[in-house]
């Protein structure tokens, strides 16, 4: 890689030109895909950016992608502490389902327990509506104050469009979701779920003798899919998130209103194999990176070495790929005391003269102030500089 140092002028226009995202750029001259659903995104993971989509902010029933929100505040719980994977967990008589062809169950018989794990995958997995109310009367007392948990976690994420009514995605009254939303909470779930995120790839599941297979059918089909959810009812229509990982980019579908399980499949795997056909992540830096050495006045060194405090990575079309160039802007000089970790300037990634990403560039030690002798003397000698 190539660092250009520019003067402070020069970044300034660069950084002023444009506030455009390279996604913005690039799909300037790409058409998105076609396809006969209600909504959908395709989201890249790593920016949050929108690839493509269809009526992404608009409110629908989201069946059973809710409980990508139940089982994300159980696994934030169990990350924090506040469950245990064997605590048990009573099936009500409220909560409790036969089974149906309007609903699916973990089939946890009424007034028995199961573990908190289980009821997870139960989830996850079985798309439990038995599990989801279980564990929303376990956590909130009932599910519907459940649903004030779930809307409160939803405000935080910044779903806009979302209203969570119940745990399971049943229909309700007012229960909606954008397809943006649910690919934001996708998002937060591959980020924050930790170990518990990989029980979204399993395949299948069994629980009081019933195996039951993981309604993903990418999980079959595509090894780089590994999650997340599937939904179904009447007025939502056929649904899939679907996330997709490959080449150490991370792409995420969120399809909504398909006509059957074989449509919401295809067209999930299209708008993945869209999203990483024509885009990619070029990483133009690695997290701490020697940058520069950089002068220190009136401290007890006299330079510092400075790094990027993090991966600098481009989501940009294949087709620009080869034109990101990076710059440097950090001052010609600092003074002490700096602190290791403190930021002294950024690198820059460039496309046609406009900035698309950005990375703090930071100082890799403490430097003290030196003594008040020393510090006069450089004042003497830092005043004679620049006289010339």
């Amino acid at each position: 890689m190539t660092v250009k140092h520019v003067k402070k002028q020069l970044v300034q226009l660069i950084v002023g030109v444009s506030l455009s995202l390279s996604t913005v750029i690039a799909n300037a001259a790409i058409q998105s895909p076609e396809m006969d659903n209600t909504a959908y995104v395709l989201m890249d993971y790593n920016t949050g950016e929108i690839l493509a989509q269809k009526n992404a902010n608009q409110p629908l029933p989201p069946a059973s992608l809710t409980k990508m929100m139940t089982s994300y505040i159980i696994e934030q719980r169990l990350s924090s502490g506040d469950l245990t994977e064997d605590e048990q967990v009573l099936m009500s008589k409220n909560a409790w389902c036969r089974g149906s062809s309007s609903q699916s169950c973990m089939y946890v018989p009424v007034n028995k327990t199961a573990s908190v794990i289980d009821m997870l995958r139960g989830i996850i997995i079985q798309s439990g509506n038995d599990a989801s109310k279980a564990m929303a009367e376990h956590i909130a007392g009932s599910e519907t104050s459940f649903a004030i948990l779930m809307n409160e976690q939803a405000k935080k994420l910044g779903m806009d469009n979302t209203n969570f009514v119940n745990a399971t995605g049943m229909p309700d009254e007012g229960h909606q979701a954008s397809a943006l939303d649910l690919a934001k909470l996708a998002r937060a779930i591959v980020k924050n779920s930790g170990e518990y995120y990989d029980i979204y790839a399993e395949k299948e599941f069994t629980y009081n003798g019933i195996t039951q297979g993981n309604r993903n059918a990418l999980l079959a089909t595509d090894p780089t899919v590994d999650g997340l959810k599937t939904g179904h009812t009447d007025a939502a229509g056929y649904c899939l998130v679907a996330s997709s990982n490959r080449d150490d980019m991370r792409l995420i579908s969120v399809i909504m209103g398909t006509e059957s399980p074989q449509a919401r499949a295809d067209q999930s795997r299209e708008l993945l194999n869209w999203g990483f056909g024509h885009f990619t992540t070029v990483t133009k830096a690695p997290s701490n990176q020697f940058v520069s050495k950089l002068p220190v006045w009136f401290g007890e060194a006299d330079e510092i070495e400075l790094t990027t405090g993090d991966t600098l990575q481009v989501l940009t079309s294949k087709t620009q790929k080869n034109k990101i160039t990076t710059v440097v802007d950090i001052p010609e000089s600092i003074e002490a005391p700096v602190k290791k970790g403190q930021q002294i300037g950024k690198m820059l990634a460039v496309i046609d003269g406009k900035a698309v990403a950005s990375v703090p560039i930071v100082a890799t030690t403490d430097i003290e102030q030196s003594g008040f002798v020393s510090r006069m003397w450089q004042h003497v000698v830092r005043w004679a500089q620049n006289l010339f």
